[in-house]
């Protein structure tokens, strides 16, 4: 049983582009679908199914290099980080985004500076 999926996701998508494959299979929960839906979005993962109780993600890479850096948990179960749309944190610069929980869903940073809305960081990713 793993007691924090978000942080089980982030440790899967670290280690698959660490050895090189080509796609990871985990439990499917609504949260994950939505973070990795992000991550579609943003072109930092190639594209993801859910099949029965289980999300396939397919990593992206750019040749042998992969398309993500590094991703990294900001709210924890155990710290909670929110910010206000006005205070959300520069990733690498501007280079990276945040990825939020906020009351209209999850979302990237961006989009939720053009809907006005703040959440929690859930992570950052580069």
């Amino acid at each position: 049983m793993v007691n924090d999926p978000l942080s089980d996701l982030i440790a899967r998508i670290k280690n698959g582009y660490r050895a090189g494959l080509p796609e990871i299979t985990l439990p499917w929960s609504r949260m994950k679908e939505d973070v990795v839906r992000v991550l579609v979005e943003q072109k930092m993962l190639e594209k993801s199914d859910k099949q029965k109780d289980e999300l396939v993600i397919k990593l992206k890479y750019e040749g042998k290099t992969p398309a993500l850096t590094d991703i990294r948990r900001v709210s924890k179960p155990g710290v909670r980080i929110y910010s206000g749309v006005k205070k959300l944190p520069r990733v690498l610069g501007g280079l990276g985004i945040n990825i939020l929980s906020t009351p209209k869903g999850i979302m990237a940073d961006k989009t939720a500076k053009k809907l006005h809305v703040g959440g929690e960081i859930i992570a950052q990713v580069w």
